[in-house]
């Protein structure tokens, strides 16, 4: 069962309908409880950091505890959360689980950053068969980990950021990879094996 973290700011029907598609068992809870008993978690996003730390907060320690033993993954938002702080809500501090900060993106690009963009695979050993693809992209702002070597793919939108970082059990996407066709689900399911070891 992966449990898909529910506060209010998530894209939990799409992406419980593409993990349904591929045959995997989900569901959608705000109780840590049941995180708990999960064998995966996904921390999906849309929406501004300091809302979404806000909605969380109560729960925000379990949360990052939790994520530190299990599968987990984090997409666009979901992803940002995992970083310590963000240009967009000063003053908010993030899970804190990946070093670094999230970013605004150059004043001279039109944000958010919309629509399908090459994501450039740079290291495939947690990719498993995920070559150079396009992905679909709905944000503002981008990651920035103090340590490079987490960064597995990166995507050109006035410079080059961060679209797939990974460390251990962690995988967080930019993009969102339920709306992102083939590659994108295959994506998914790589989480999935991952969750059923």
């Amino acid at each position: 069962m992966i449990a898909i973290i529910d506060y209010g700011a998530g894209n939990t029907a799409n992406v419980k309908n593409a993990f349904t598609r591929l045959g995997a068992e989900t569901m959608v809870s705000s109780n840590p409880k049941l995180w708990e008993k999960a064998d995966g978690l996904i921390l999906p996003g849309v929406g501004s950091f300091g809302a979404a730390m806000q909605r969380i907060e109560q729960n925000s320690s379990e949360l990052a505890s939790l994520i530190k033993q299990k599968p987990f993954l984090g997409i666009c938002l979901g992803m940002q959360l995992m970083f310590e702080k963000s240009e967009e809500s000063q003053g908010v501090s993030g899970l804190g689980i990946i070093n670094g900060s999230v970013k605004k993106f150059n004043g001279d690009l039109p944000v958010p950053h919309t629509g399908w963009n090459l994501v450039s695979i740079s290291d495939a050993t947690l990719l498993d068969g995920i070559s150079d693809f396009y992905a679909y992209f709905v944000h503002s702002y981008y990651c920035e980990p103090a340590d490079k070597r987490l960064t597995m793919a990166t995507t050109n939108y006035g410079k080059k950021f961060p679209s797939i970082i990974a460390r251990k059990n962690i995988l967080l996407t930019q993009f969102h990879p339920e709306k992102s066709g083939e590659s994108g689900l295959l994506l998914l399911k790589n989480f999935i094996k991952e969750v059923r070891k």
